[in-house]
């Protein structure tokens, strides 16, 4: 009986260790959702494991989903808040708007308020820029990419200006579609994201 009362003991503490631990959310869209990859592959999945053997006692939740723009995500992000009460958000939305040619006004103002809305939670933000080839024209892309510095200077979040570095335009490192990064691009944005999101964490 003893024995038994001390296992339970031990799963309640357990139980309310979990509960009590500070919440990472990711939000983006299939980049970080793990899009053509085995669950374990994505680089969120390659995040809980180096918070864990780095002594970083986070959860990570992941709410990215694949084809996601900038309004889909305003339009979900309340309730993600509500629900998991970040103490960091992890912002990875815009890709798909720019790859849709949408109006970058709109696409900077649903970040803006995502931005607001992640900081009015108590959250603090990490905003993870992309970048359009080319072949979109050099002034939208030029336009695109400002909306990502410009907005972190804005809001004060933190920024990682490009979250491909290093992937874009290496095609060993990316899925047939020359978009996604593939299991070997994995480790590569979280080595992107790291040296931006370490600040914002505590042990």
């Amino acid at each position: 009986m003893k024995r038994l009362l001390a296992l339970l003991v031990l799963i309640v503490a357990s139980a309310a260790a979990r509960a009590e631990a500070p919440v990472i959310l990711v939000f983006g869209d299939s980049i970080s959702a793990g899009y053509g990859l085995a669950p374990e592959q994505g680089w969120v999945e390659l995040l809980k494991t180096r918070l864990k053997t780095q002594g970083y006692g986070y959860q990570v939740v992941n709410a990215s989903v694949s084809g996601e723009t900038t309004a889909g995500g305003l339009a979900r992000l309340p309730r993600a808040l509500e629900l998991h009460h970040p103490g960091i958000v992890v912002l990875e939305l815009g890709g798909n708007d720019g790859l849709r040619a949408l109006p970058i006004a709109q696409m900077r103002a649903n970040l803006a308020q995502m931005l607001d809305l992640s900081s009015a939670a108590g959250a603090k933000v990490l905003l993870l820029g992309m970048r359009m080839p080319p072949n979109y024209g050099p002034e939208y892309t030029k336009q695109f990419a400002m909306v990502f510095s410009d907005l972190a200077a804005e809001k004060k979040a933190a920024l990682v200006p490009f979250l491909l570095t290093n992937i874009a335009l290496s095609p060993d490192l990316l899925q047939g579609d020359d978009i996604h990064p593939n299991a070997l691009g994995q480790p590569i944005l979280l080595d992107n994201v790291w040296p931006a999101l370490k600040p914002l964490l505590h042990k």
